[in-house]
């Protein structure tokens, strides 16, 4: 609860923030990165104050919502880059390759403008792309096997124990703490026995993460939480799931270690005690950025 009130009191600053860091030198201004700032904050701080029953409807609104209001937002822009979006898209597939079956169904949740749950679509008897904007996936032909879905942010509207592979890539970060839980009690419901959860998440000591970055030192944009190992796991736990695992980057790929959670605890330990300054000195460096990671894995039990 610490880090949500953190976040209420960063967000209840109404003069707008200056910059911590300076924002990249591109073709974006600082103008339209405030701007985004400023429209992403005020959206944000709906969110963390709606109740429950508000949000539901709120997740999908607000986002297109932003879309239409950020038109040089970066989900937007990389839909209009090809080299990045394949760069991206590439280091995705080179993770879920071990995974493809064409037997299985696959399930990617968050999933934007679709182009992961496209490619994959010839790797798995059937795919769902599930997400909580249409606004941003308009446009992309679907083949005969992959079904989108739309999301009221913690809904997953597929049948229940169906899927053999849950994905999800920075998304969590994105719900109401309040509504993470749910939400991945619905992914565990919708998981075939046997089936895992394969979880990608910003870690917070390395973060913010999203826009708020230039200017706050906790998230305050559409990160509505961002977590620590500790906190993922103990959720996973909470819901159902066994063998729940923080898989390690080196060299750019996340491998399972047999002591992957002890070394990802210890790092994260010994960096929650530096000094923040020096800690995102650390963090900057690449090794550690990669090993620092959250790319969690958790199985739902043969036997349920």
């Amino acid at each position: 609860m610490k880090v949500l009130e953190n976040t209420r009191k960063v967000l209840s600053a109404d003069e707008p923030a200056p910059f911590l860091r300076l924002p990249p030198q591109g073709d974006l201004t600082p103008e339209q990165i405030r701007a985004h700032y400023l429209v992403e904050k005020d959206l944000a701080r709906q969110l963390i104050d709606a109740g429950k029953e508000d949000r539901r409807i709120l997740y999908n609104k607000l986002y297109d919502e932003l879309f239409e209001k950020v038109p040089f937002h970066p989900q937007i822009r990389k839909k209009q880059d090809p080299a990045y979006s394949e760069q991206q898209l590439q280091s995705q597939l080179k993770l879920l390759r071990r995974f493809f079956d064409k037997q299985k169904v696959f399930l990617e949740i968050g999933a934007g403008d679709c182009a992961l749950s496209r490619a994959v679509a010839d790797h798995f008897r059937l795919v769902y792309a599930v997400d909580v904007s249409e606004q941003i996936s308009r446009g992309n032909g679907f083949k005969e096997n992959v079904r989108f879905a739309l999301s009221d942010g913690t809904s997953i509207p597929v049948p229940a124990g169906t899927i053999d592979l849950a994905y999800s890539n920075q998304l969590m970060e994105h719900l109401h703490p309040d509504d993470a839980a749910e939400q991945l009690g619905n992914i565990y419901a919708a998981l075939a026995p046997g089936g895992s959860y394969l979880c990608i998440t910003p870690n917070r000591l390395s973060g913010p993460h999203d826009v708020s970055r230039y200017f706050d030192e906790v998230a305050t944009g559409f990160h509505l939480k961002e977590y620590v190992s500790s906190e993922l796991r103990q959720m996973f736990s909470d819901v159902g799931f066994t063998n729940c695992q923080v898989l390690i980057g080196v060299a750019g790929q996340y491998r399972r270690l047999p002591a992957g959670n002890f070394f990802h605890s210890i790092l994260e330990g010994v960096l929650r005690r530096l000094p923040r300054r020096l800690r995102q000195q650390v963090v900057s460096l690449s090794p550690v950025n990669s090993a620092l990671g959250l790319v969690c894995i958790a199985q739902k039990p043969d036997q349920c």
